[in-house]
């Protein structure tokens, strides 16, 4: 084939190629500069970000200072028992590992001083393996804070698809929750069940939501237990709106878990409506018996 013939044919080629070139080197360019191009699977975000310039340096990753927590996050945190100070033991039924799954301080470290308080609830569903826990602090200055957190507690070694936020309350809500320490309902057994006459209901929880409520304050510690029935649930229900309505809003995975939001009405008319019939909640007489229910807890180590 002659040259004149392979002319026209070579020269829009070549022309491509070089329109080409410029562009697969800029390709080339941006794949070495994207720092996720070189990381190796499964490498977490937060180091796949600097992949690989600078490559990381084993020794400082260790010695590097550990980041302190916002205040809300442990608005407790810092304190050292004094002489003669002692922690208040907790029978909550939650231990301080499972606390820190939840990604939370266990509440039986907490060192409370004068009229200082938390309160803690625990939502469990019947029908599902999602919780969710909310607690309020309110610390000596004044100040109260909301600690929320949800997920799958269910099936692997760990919170499933675990959320939570750490917020500071508004001005003026630690006087609503102050009030709430010296009510009735913390003199009431741990557990209960519904009683109509001189026999007491006995209830399998197949539906609705149980709930662990714990008040603890300098020196003192007290969990209720109520599932199921909204009668149960309508006893404490005044520290159950107050705390869930702090932890709404914050959130909308865990406003998710609380179709009603705060409205815990249903089951303060049944609690009322129970008394007023002449029933009553007693005891539960299959419940393990708990020193909180009249003997004072063992003193904390």
């Amino acid at each position: 084939m002659r040259l004149e013939t392979v002319r026209p044919l070579l020269i829009p080629a070549l022309l491509a190629l070089a329109l080409a070139a410029p562009a697969q080197a800029q390709f080339a360019r941006q794949r070495i500069a994207n720092p996720l191009a070189g990381a190796p699977a499964g490498t977490p975000p937060a180091e796949a970000e600097i992949w690989p310039f600078p490559p990381p340096d084993p020794k400082a990753w260790w010695d590097e200072p550990r980041p302190k927590s916002l205040e809300a996050a442990d608005p407790l945190g810092g304190r050292r028992i004094r002489r003669g100070e002692r922690l208040t033991p907790v029978d909550s039924g939650v231990d301080p590992s499972s606390y820190r799954l939840w990604g939370l301080a266990p509440l039986q470290w907490q060192l409370l001083r004068g009229d200082e308080l938390i309160l803690e609830v625990w939502v469990r569903p019947a029908g599902t393996v999602r919780q969710a826990v909310a607690r309020i602090v309110v610390r000596g200055d004044g100040k109260a804070f909301v600690e929320a957190r949800a997920g799958l507690a269910c099936c692997e070694a760990g919170i499933g698809r675990r959320m939570g936020f750490d917020a500071e309350a508004p001005e003026g809500a630690a006087a609503a929750f102050q009030g709430l320490r010296t009510h009735p309902m913390w003199d009431a057994p741990h557990a209960v069940r519904v009683s109509e006459g001189p026999e007491v209901t006995s209830t399998v929880c197949l539906e609705g939501v149980a709930y662990d409520v714990t008040l603890l304050t300098q020196g003192r510690s007290r969990t209720l237990h109520r599932a199921c029935e909204d009668a149960e649930v309508g006893q404490i229900a005044d520290v159950l709106e107050p705390i869930v309505r702090a932890a709404l809003g914050h959130d909308p995975r865990f406003d998710l878990l609380f179709p009603r939001g705060a409205d815990f009405s249903a089951a303060k008319r049944a609690y009322e409506a129970l008394v007023q019939g002449g029933g009553a909640l007693r005891p539960d007489p299959d419940a393990r018996p708990r020193p909180a229910d009249g003997a004072p807890l063992p003193e904390a180590p």
